[in-house]
């Protein structure tokens, strides 16, 4: 797959300038958004809450906050990333939007900082698609995630894109794709 025109420019600033580092980074990308600015979706069952967020929810408040989004947002994220406590309403406001996910008042402030995306004050900014792209770029190398594409580390790089290996499979076929 050929890398669109007008990303080009930006993908050299950031550093993503190797066959290998465009493959993981659209993968990762991909496979993370669909390749669609978009953002969290935190619409959780109860028994979702409990078995995705376990360490946020008992089981009586899986069921107080199921499919409360705002409500699961504010919870899972207070306290965090600079966020404040869960009444704050920042958990919600700095949820993960964009290409690869931003997430926390500290990353909006950081990336508000580093480009003239004014994210902090109008989160959904990163929901507009070259925002979204430079907010994932900025992610990627802020994180210096060219190390791990330059080794072809799948497993490093999801790990520390999603805190895991959650979709590890569809990551490694993505890649494929994009390799080709």
């Amino acid at each position: 797959m050929k890398l669109h025109e007008k990303y080009k420019t930006l993908f050299e600033k950031y550093g993503v300038n190797t066959p290998i580092r465009v493959a993981h980074f659209m993968a990762q990308i991909e496979h993370e958004s669909g390749l669609k600015p978009i953002s969290e979706n935190l619409n959780y069952s109860a028994k979702g809450l409990a078995t995705t967020f376990k360490k946020y929810f008992t089981k009586e408040q899986s069921l107080a906050y199921a499919y409360q989004q705002s409500r699961i947002a504010n919870r899972v994220y207070a306290n965090r990333m600079s966020n404040g406590d869960e009444a704050s309403g920042d958990g919600w406001k700095y949820r993960g939007r964009g290409f690869i996910q931003i997430t926390g008042k500290a990353n909006y402030s950081q990336i508000a900082r580093d480009t003239d995306i004014d994210c902090l004050i109008n989160p959904d900014l990163l929901l507009e698609e070259a925002n979204a792209m430079i907010s994932a770029l900025w992610f990627w190398k802020t994180n210096g995630l060219n190390r791990h594409a330059d080794l072809d580390d799948i497993l490093s790089l999801t790990r520390k894109i999603n805190g895991g290996l959650n979709g590890i499979e569809h990551r490694k076929k993505l890649l494929e794709k994009w390799k080709s």
